[in-house]
């Protein structure tokens, strides 16, 4: 039973690499029609075909168009707002998803060829599969923080061009130019949708939502409010800069006054782990005990979950909003 249950999860695991090879694939073949959906919309050819018909330029709804996967996961998780704000525009959702499967299946192989406790491969599998999504995590967050930084530095761009004559969209093609990633191509991008003919209030709209930044939104608001009402928005643009090189003043000093909370937090949070790896090099029967015996299962239940209430407590006490 348990060979038919390796072979079994062997196949998957093939199943899923081969999967998410062919998704990769054609992905990249239809990057160029991502780009051009996200930028225009649906264009429409202006020539009739043979049968008389005005066939799309790209063919089908642009909800026929987004993978199977990511509608399913539309519901709980905006998958495709993750990726683009981490950088990783070029990744699919299903290419995503499908390394996530591949991960989780090779670890249940793995553990269950040559590892012990084969009650915790599930865990194993879990673990693995969530190793992709905590590190899309922590690349997107270090990328909103590295905007929210370069932003202060564009908004000065932007007010000097205004002084010096140019139009607004002169100053994000400044910026666009000479800041550096994650900064620059956004506002390239906005550049460029508003030379499209896309109104300069839905371009900074859409910029918003590509990059959730609080900083971003009173700027993006400054603008929209200036255009409707009229007003010096050069001396607006230096009190947002102001105002958010002292947030991120303020933010560094409570982060060096939390610093002693976090190192405890992550002290606390990695000993039992640690532990038990120690204590299944000392006395494997001795540990074992909390898998095999119900009383222990339930105790090794508590422990995580007053671990994860622990984690939880910590996060709070040493989280300070600016």
């Amino acid at each position: 039973m348990t060979s038919f249950i390796i072979l079994l999860c062997v196949g998957l695991s093939v199943a899923g690499l081969i999967f998410s090879l062919a998704t990769w694939t054609s992905r990249n073949r239809e990057s160029h029609r991502d780009r051009l959906l996200q930028l225009t919309g649906k264009v429409k050819r202006t020539k009739k075909d043979g049968d008389g018909a005005l066939p799309s330029l790209i063919r089908g709804d642009l909800s026929e168009q987004i993978h199977a996967v990511e509608r399913a996961l539309a519901r709980f998780w905006n998958i495709r707002a993750w990726l683009e704000q981490a950088g990783w525009a070029k990744v699919s959702p299903g290419q995503f998803v499908s390394v996530l499967g591949a991960l989780a299946i090779g670890g249940l192989v793995l553990h269950l060829a040559l590892l012990p406790m084969k009650a915790i491969a599930p865990l194993t599998a879990i673990v693995l599969g969530l190793l992709p999504i905590g590190y899309l995590w922590f690349v997107r967050g270090r990328r909103l923080k590295k905007f929210g930084l370069q932003l202060p530095a564009a908004l000065d761009l932007i007010s000097q061009a205004l002084r010096a004559g140019q139009s607004l969209p002169s100053g994000f093609q400044m910026v666009a130019q000479q800041s550096a990633e994650p900064l620059g191509p956004e506002f390239g991008r906005c550049f460029e949708e508003q030379n499209l003919g896309i109104p300069l209030e839905q371009c900074l709209k859409r910029m918003v939502e590509r990059v959730p930044n609080m900083d971003l939104k009173f700027f993006v608001t400054s603008v929209v409010l200036q255009r409707q009402t009229g007003g010096d928005l050069a001396e607006v643009l230096d009190k947002i800069a102001g105002l958010i090189r002292e947030r991120i003043q303020i933010a560094g000093q409570i982060q060096a006054l939390t610093g002693e909370g976090r190192l405890s937090g992550i002290v606390l949070l990695a000993l039992p782990p640690a532990l038990l790896l120690v204590m299944l090099r000392l006395n494997y029967d001795y540990v074992m005990m909390l898998f095999n015996d119900p009383l222990g299962r339930k105790m090794l239940l508590i422990g995580i979950v007053t671990q994860i209430l622990g984690a939880v407590c910590i996060k709070k006490i040493i989280t300070i909003k600016v």
